[in-house]
């Protein structure tokens, strides 16, 4: 039976649509006739998304009992039993009630899959295994529903369901995602617009991602080796010269003339580490790379041409850029083809651009012959080839009738000492011994101790000086495998100390040692003898998802093992991975501790906000409560039976009630302003009707202030019912505030960019500060209010900052507070 196919409607956060996205994709296939049913639909409440699963046969849910408390999932065997073609299945992460036969949903939707049967399914981003310490970081929330990434990039199709931050805030408002008693809360904590602009970007990387291993592995199962411009990869590389930051300046500029282009930085590490390399140098470019949105990465290699062009052609480069040569004429001309004009060579497709710099034809520097201790079968192949073509040609020059034995001998030695070094030891040793029979050949017969002497010196001074430059090549590739050790344990250790990337860090050391794939493995506590590992990051194409599956692995802490696929690794090389597996266990524990350090700042941010709402409330409600006790309590006396009393009492009462409802709207508009959940309609509004609908909203008391509005006043750009109850706060509070002979003013002007509305009360005493603040100010001085205890100009403050405008407090000289509420104005005509 063929396995079925599984779609993932996937979202950045509840309530974008998935569920509503999965139904209309059932009600289309059924349109076409597939028989389908629901296994299980999570509607929360939603009205329209009830009304699409109507249509729809849905399989009854089993019944399960969970301490003392029913719950309902979906029946896998009735699912299975009735065998549909396609079964709708929401929340694929969803944790089932304990006593199902799994423990997840989306292992009841694997079993789905083996019986041939197609499943439709929802996912949002904040469930994927991978990226739960990413979310916890931004949101400050552990989901603890979570599934394998390999469980959702095993779909056959993942569709994006994407809404805007500031769309899905207006559902919100609107109760099309959560009922009343949890909008609040959920808009000032999780669906804070940052947090969802984060979760949107999250889910269209991870999907970018996703798309982009669909082509790789297209390009690589029909052999396409050039590569497609799908989208501008803009490659630098970089020597670790003084040129560096100017090649990825101009490639960075290269990169931000195509949208969506891709900026590259690579430097290639020679495999003997015999190069010269300016490390300062080259951390300071790869910082530069990463403050341009790049990414940098090293590779090793023989020969920098080839493998530049080998790392581009991998990662689908378009663009290439290198800088000109420093080598002079002179040197480049005796050197031969530079690294320039083999990438250009070999590039094929790929664009090459050469940019000048000023250290280009710098003064050459000359180099030691790179020697090596034990040579590759290339270099001894070489080395035999000089080794014959030395001996015959010396051999062939007639030396000995010109010259003494010992004289031709020392001819012979510069040719040993050449096989020497491209070589090593033992093909020295031979071409030493070689070249001495080959002058005692010359001679027919050799003469004398003299002769015989000449001879063993000749083999005894080739044997030593093979022998010094085959040990001073050990050294060298000793000394060249610390420095590459240190560079790639460095670079881990800064990362480390930085903002780890997991992902870059593996895909460096998948570089380094020249993996297929790289797994950061976790082993989740499993009862019994059994282990089951989940991938916390990887790198390369199909990365080994547990120990067994990997070539080589090695422990990166009490839980954690890194695991790689593609080659064994020899001693040494385990070696540094293993130290490499220690710097990423360092920066995880890093992580943790910041994001617990994180966790801990927003509590404290959460409980000061809490507190200030509490005091707020208390000090506002207190004295129209302790006003309505105090009628009531009169009310129920007997001395008040006359109905003029009573109907005394109750004005005071209905007062009471009044300034209750005032605070709790004050309190709820206050939370609206703060979270971003008001429904804000900027447009240009006449100021002359805005002023006589407060003065309507303040009621009686509105005609005990003064009101100073200069006549043709401009339009301001603001929200009419906003500024109006802003302004009506406002001027409450002065009116409240200010003594019977000094009434409240109220003073508009008009400046070339804005306009301003000034309220001013003399109430005497200012309202208490900020703590850490002087209680009192000087005339004109501005106040930093305290939320706690101004309940109605903190109000109005945050509801003019949320219109575009601000607002100011200042003492009133003589005692009292004015506030500056300044509003943009229109262009002028």
């Amino acid at each position: 039976m063929a396995r079925g196919r599984l779609r993932i409607y996937l979202g950045a956060a509840p309530g974008v649509g998935k569920t509503y996205s999965m139904l209309a994709e059932g009600q289309r296939r059924r349109s076409r006739g597939t028989d389908v049913v629901i296994g299980v639909v999570e509607p929360h409440g939603r009205r329209l998304t009830a009304a699409m699963a109507e249509a729809l046969e849905e399989v009854p849910r089993r019944t399960c009992d969970y301490r003392q408390t029913r719950f309902t999932e979906m029946d896998l065997d009735a699912v299975l039993a009735r065998n549909p073609q396609v079964a709708l299945v929401d929340e694929l992460a969803h944790t089932n009630v304990p006593g199902c036969r799994n423990a997840k949903r989306w292992q009841d939707v694997e079993e789905l899959l083996d019986a041939g049967i197609d499943v439709v399914t929802t996912l949002n981003i904040q469930h994927l295994e991978s990226l739960n310490d990413v979310v916890r970081q931004i949101t400050g929330v552990t989901q603890h529903e979570t599934l394998p990434d390999s469980v959702a990039r095993a779909a056959e199709q993942v569709e994006l369901v994407d809404m805007t931050p500031e769309a899905l805030r207006r559902r919100m408002v609107h109760g099309n995602v959560y009922p009343p008693d949890r909008i609040e809360a959920a808009l000032t904590h999780y669906f804070r617009p940052g947090n969802l602009t984060a979760l949107r970007e999250l889910a269209l990387l991870w999907l970018a991602d996703r798309v982009e291993e669909g082509l790789q592995r297209y390009r690589a199962e029909h052999g396409i080796g050039t590569g497609w411009e799908t989208r501008e990869r803009i490659l630098v590389a970089l020597s670790g010269g003084p040129e560096g930051e100017t090649l990825v300046r101009r490639a960075a500029r290269i990169a931000e003339r195509t949208r969506g282009a891709h900026l590259l930085a690579v430097h290639v590490l020679p495999c003997d580490g015999l190069a010269e390399r300016n490390d300062l140098a080259l951390a300071g470019q790869r910082a530069l790379v990463e403050s341009l949105g790049g990414r940098y990465c090293q590779v090793v290699g023989s020969d920098v041409a080839e493998a530049v062009i080998e790392f581009a052609r991998a990662e689908n480069t378009t663009q290439i850029v290198l800088g000109s040569s420093r080598r002079a004429w002179p040197m480049s001309a005796l050197t031969g083809e530079g690294v320039g004009a083999r990438v250009t060579r070999l590039s094929g497709p790929i664009d090459v651009h050469i940019v000048t710099h000023e250290h280009a034809a710098g003064p050459p520097k000359l180099r030691l012959p790179r020697a090596g201790g034990r040579a590759s079968l290339r270099r001894h192949l070489a080395g035999a080839a000089l080794a014959v073509l030395a001996l015959a040609g010396l051999t062939a020059t007639g030396l000995q009738g010109r010259y003494t034995l010992p004289s031709v001998l020392l001819c012979y030695l510069p040719a040993v000492v050449a096989v020497a070094a491209v070589a090593g030891f033992s093909l020295a040793m031979a071409t030493a011994l070689a070249g001495a029979l080959c002058a005692g050949y010359l001679y027919a017969a050799v003469t004398g101790a003299g002769d015989l002497v000449a001879m063993a010196a000749f083999v005894a001074v080739a044997t030593l000086v093979s022998w010094a430059i085959d040990r001073t090549g050990r050294h060298a590739r000793r000394a060249a495998r610390a420095s590459a050790e240190a560079s790639a344990l460095s670079a881990l250790a800064g990362a480390a100390w930085g903002r780890p990337d997991l992902a870059a860090q593996l895909e460096q050391i998948r570089q380094l040692f020249g993996l297929r794939a790289v797994s950061l493995l976790y082993r989740q506590p499993a009862g019994g003898t059994a282990q089951r590992w989940q991938v916390m990051a990887s790198a390369g194409e199909r990365p080994p998802e547990q120990p067994g599956e990997a070539d080589t692995s090695v422990p990166a802490g009490p839980a954690l093992t890194l695991a790689g696929r593609g080659r064994a690794l020899s001693d040494s090389d385990q070696r540094v991975l293993v130290a490499c597996a220690a710097q990423i266990a360092i920066g995880q524990e890093r992580q943790e501790l910041a994001a617990h350090a994180a966790d801990a700042d927003q509590r404290i941010v959460t409980d000061r906000a809490q507190t200030v709402a509490l005091l707020a409330a208390q000090r506002e409600l207190q004295a129209p409560l302790q006003h309505l006790q105090e009628t009531l309590g009169r009310l129920a006396t007997p001395e008040s039976s006359d109905a003029g009393q009573r109907r005394e009492l109750a004005a005071v009462g209905q007062a009471s009630l009044a300034r209750l409802d005032a605070v709790i709207t004050d309190l709820h508009h206050l939370g609206q302003a703060r979270a971003g959940a008001l429904d804000i309609h900027l447009r240009p509004v006449e100021l002359d009707a805005i002023l006589p609908a407060v003065l309507d909203d303040l009621g009686p008391g509105g005609h005990d202030i003064v009101v100073d509005a200069p006549e043709d006043l401009p339009d301001v750009i603001t929200d009419a019912n906003l500024l109006t109850r802003a302004v009506t706060t406002l001027a409450a509070n002065a009116l409240e505030r200010s003594p019977d002979h000094t009434p409240a003013t109220m003073t508009v002007t008009a400046q070339p960019e804005h306009l301003t509305i000034t309220i001013v009360d003399h109430g005497g005493q200012q309202p208490p500060a900020e703590p850490g603040r002087p209680a009192t100010a000087a005339a004109g001085e501005p106040i930093d209010l305290d939320p706690a205890r101004s309940l109605p100009v903190s109000t109005a403050r945050a509801l003019i900052e949320a219109i575009g405008g601000a607002a100011q407090c200042h003492a009133t000289p003589g005692g009292g507070l004015t506030v500056t509420a300044t509003l943009p104005r229109t262009a002028r005509p």
